[in-house]
């Protein structure tokens, strides 16, 4: 695996543990570890800025979807300071993912995300 793939997926992979982190102090902690401290998070349903914005999001994400954890599909692709992956929202109890979708990272210097532009593919009526 090449240095630059590395960065690649432990950026992604951190990403996943900040949607999936439970309770206030680990997603706190976890967004920290994932994002500079001025990083963003746009999607088509929000736009966020900073720590505390972002853990807002994911806080958001978790209630409305309780029992579910975001899962990466596939493999993380990325170039340059750019990464890009899809996933799935899935249901623990039953396996359902009635959500999906796509993201493109920047990272920074150290390894960090700067900003995700998120794309859905699958979002369930009303959602």
């Amino acid at each position: 695996m090449s240095a630059n793939q590395d960065r690649y997926e432990t950026a992604v992979a951190r990403y996943f543990e900040a949607w999936n982190a439970g309770g206030e102090e680990a997603l706190t902690k976890a967004v920290t570890a994932a994002w500079t401290a001025d990083g963003t998070y746009t999607d088509p349903l929000a736009d966020a800025r900073g720590h505390e914005g972002i853990a807002a999001v994911i806080a958001g994400a978790h209630e409305q979807f309780p029992g579910f954890e975001f899962r990466l599909t596939g493999a993380v692709d990325g170039h340059h300071d750019l990464a890009r992956f899809s996933w799935e929202l899935v249901a623990v109890a039953d396996g359902s993912a009635p959500v999906a979708g796509f993201d493109v990272i920047t990272l920074s210097d150290d390894g960090r995300i700067r900003s995700v532009h998120g794309f859905l593919d699958r979002v369930p009526a009303g959602a």
